[in-house]
């Protein structure tokens, strides 16, 4: 398969680069390094990826990684990502994230159409959980809390409407919170990343509200084997992609003390504007059309995520 991944030099882009190389498919990447780094992509630039510096708004320059490619599937996961920074910039986030999807969806009912496999977000498309009946399915009501959510679901509402108007085929997946090695310990989101580094570094954790807050925490290996799932199938709409389990914050960070030889002693900070207090997706839906579901438990996915920010010993 020729596949083309936008915000390929992400957290989860790459490592479904490396995976796509390991099982044999062309990988061609796109990403304006605006929140991606490039020493995410060294194992699969070794491998043969293509890396292609620009941005997913620039039509020209798409319009040229497209012919020069040739892809079979697009894995759309080029976002702006950060709820907080959606809040404060909401234009910033409409751009990357509906404009750059509707302007890939034109391209792809040109000359040569592609399949389009597209990150959401099922964190943050539900809205409050609280209240709710957990985990949620994908019939469950979309009450986006954030400009961040909003755009997603925005996006979604194009993909099936090109799906409809023109039959560009396409799959949504609704991504829990997801976590591993190579997220970025420094930014808003990735609390396992955060927790992680600041452990090892011996600085203070820092917890936004009472740290009773609950999210679906879903390891990055079985996000790709999702994607790689939904790009081999036939099927179209939406999936969620979660584990359907809660964990809290402060259990988080009670795991990975131990696990980072240093005891959870959090710094508490007021909430965030645009966060919600519960949520969880089931996978049934996906366990049933794409053959998915998670394989790596929370404990062993804190295991190997801790152990990969781990300061070197000089």
């Amino acid at each position: 398969m020729r596949a083309l991944i936008t915000g390929g030099s992400g957290f989860i882009g790459s490592h479904l680069a490396d995976a796509l190389l390991e099982r044999g498919d062309e990988v061609a990447v796109v990403d304006n390094f605006f929140t991606g780094k490039q020493e995410n992509l060294a194992e699969a630039i070794a491998g043969g990826a293509e890396l292609h510096v620009e941005d997913i708004t620039d039509e020209r320059a798409m319009a040229r990684v497209l012919e020069e490619t040739r892809p079979e599937v697009v894995f759309h996961l080029a976002a702006q990502p950060h709820v907080t920074r959606s809040v404060n910039d909401p234009v910033l986030d409409l751009r990357s994230n509906v404009e750059g999807t509707i302007k890939l969806l034109e391209m792809a009912r040109g000359a040569h159409p592609f399949k389009i496999a597209f990150a959401s977000t099922g964190g943050a498309i539900y809205g409050e959980g609280e209240g709710r009946d957990l985990p949620l399915d994908e019939d469950a009501e979309c009450v986006p809390y954030s400009p961040y959510a909003q755009s997603k679901m925005a996006a979604e509402l194009y993909l099936e409407l090109y799906r409809r108007l023109y039959g560009v085929e396409s799959v949504a997946l609704r991504l829990a919170n997801i976590y591993g090695p190579r997220q970025d310990p420094y930014g808003e989101a990735g609390v396992i990343a955060i927790f992680s580094a600041a452990l090892h570094e011996g600085r203070q954790p820092t917890v936004f509200g009472t740290g009773e807050q609950t999210r679906d925490y879903t390891y990055v290996a079985d996000v790709v084997r999702a994607f790689l799932a939904a790009a081999d199938s036939g099927a179209a709409g939406t999936y969620n992609v979660g584990t359907g389990v809660e964990t809290t914050v402060l259990e988080l960070g009670e795991r990975l003390g131990p696990l980072c030889g240093t005891p959870f002693e959090p710094n508490f900070e007021p909430s965030r504007p645009g966060e919600v207090q519960r949520i969880s997706l089931s996978p049934e839906r996906a366990r049933a059309a794409l053959g998915w579901s998670p394989q790596l438990d929370l404990q062993a996915g804190l295991t190997e995520t801790a152990a990969s920010f781990a300061v070197p010993v000089e």
